[in-house]
């Protein structure tokens, strides 16, 4: 079969891309998406606070996902439809009701999300009992399937999902008993670390891990230690904390089997793909937007990507030949800079920056440079590797540079 635009997810990333592809003059447009409905990750999100930046008003996640999903009229989707492979443009992929077949697309997005890092990626060392979940697996047992996953709770990483899932278990009656954090700062937004640990009184324990995991058919304890500087545990810091149920919540992985799978260039430090400001990755024609470029903190940041990708993808075959790039890179304290690389000829609509810092800052500035010459100086305060950062630029500002170094500056001591 042929489409225009063909869009792989259907969470809020490849709504937003594909409804902004059809609305941008795109004749079909085709979603691939392997659950059985739309929505993605939001399905399972029943708190609120999803779209005060895009609606301004607090949503839960299926409700910020109908508003998109009500906007599909004109697109096909086919759901239960799982997507094997990416060749430049040509998709293959495979469901009960069509078989195995392939799709050839004027454009791709890649809107694939992200997963999450299981116990056997952060080597945690003990027995194998049941009763250790990844948060969101949990967190999908509890709110979709109706399942209580245990009475007496630790949680591992301090990640959003795991603030979110502390507060959930204490609101279905078990005793969240700790939040464990290997960093010494949070990795979640700030607004959870109040809302769903400080507001139940739930102690949370940086620089410190889980050293061994005990029970045989059910986790019976886990035994925390404090870590040094380097990250390793402290002998002689140990203690136990009895419970049976582990929930961990140490990062995200944004899913990219398909991209590495084609081809693309991906970013070390995003585990993403390298993308223009357009959202086109280094394969012409094929666009990523979402979890899969980079871990958001807020679906509304998801959404703006979603459609900047899915407009791009729409006039991808009108495009005129590319003027060439300007490459950004992170600079002392910034750990990324997405996009990647910004096009010179990408018309009139200014430049946003996404980025997180290497540490928590409480006070300084934000400096974009070609070489020496400084092109933005912006001063920020509180800054933490827990939420992502953006900061826009005058295209105009851009055209003429060659390389662009985004940069933190610690206010000093005793400076206001």
């Amino acid at each position: 079969m042929r489409a225009d635009v063909t869009v792989i997810g259907a969470g809020p990333a490849g709504l937003a891309a594909a409804i902004a592809a059809k609305e941008a003059g795109a004749g079909r447009v085709l979603i691939l998406e392997r659950a059985q409905e739309p929505g993605g990750i939001l399905n399972q999100c029943i708190h609120n606070g999803f779209g005060l930046h895009r609606f301004g008003e607090e949503l839960t996640g299926p409700e910020y996902a109908g508003r998109f999903s009500d906007r599909l009229e004109g697109i096909e989707c086919r759901y239960d439809t799982m997507v094997l492979a990416l060749e430049g443009r040509t998709v293959t992929a495979v469901n009960p009701k069509d078989g195995l077949f392939t799709v050839e697309s004027g454009a791709v997005v890649l809107a694939m999300g992200c997963r999450e890092r299981t116990r056997g990626a952060i080597g945690v060392p003990g027995d194998r009992p049941s009763g250790v979940f990844t948060a969101g697996a949990a967190q999908r047992y509890m709110n979709i399937e109706g399942y209580r996953v245990g009475e007496r709770a630790v949680i591992l990483g301090s990640g959003d999902i795991g603030l979110i899932m502390a507060r959930r278990m204490t609101l279905e009656g078990a005793k969240v008993l700790a939040c464990v954090e290997l960093m010494p700062y949070s990795s979640g937004l700030n607004r959870n670390i109040v809302q769903c640990l400080q507001d139940y009184d739930i102690p949370l324990y940086l620089s410190h891990t889980i050293v061994r995991i005990i029970g045989k058919t059910r986790l019976e304890a886990v035994i925390v230690a404090r870590v040094d500087e380097n990250r390793r545990p402290i002998p002689g810091t140990e203690f136990r904390i009895d419970c049976d149920t582990l929930l961990l919540s140490v990062g995200l992985i944004p899913e990219n089997e398909l991209s590495r799978g084609a081809g693309l260039e991906i970013d070390p430090h995003t585990n993403g793909p390298v993308v223009y400001d357009d959202m086109e990755t280094s394969e012409p024609g094929v666009f990523a937007c979402g979890n899969v470029v980079q871990v958001h903190d807020l679906v509304d940041y998801v959404s703006d990507e979603g459609e900047r990708a899915g407009r791009a993808a729409a006039v991808y075959a009108e495009r005129h030949p590319d003027g060439g790039a300007v490459e950004t890179v992170p600079g002392e304290g910034i750990g990324y800079v997405v996009p990647q690389r910004i096009r010179r000829d990408g018309g009139e609509n200014d430049v946003t920056l996404f980025f997180r810092v290497r540490t928590p800052c409480p006070k300084g500035e934000l400096v974009v440079r070609d070489g020496e010459r400084e092109i933005v100086r912006k001063k920020r305060l509180h800054m933490t590797p827990g939420e992502m950062e953006k900061l826009p630029i005058a295209r105009e500002a851009v055209r003429n540079a060659q390389r662009l170094t985004v940069s933190l500056e610690r206010a000093q001591e005793g400076t206001r």
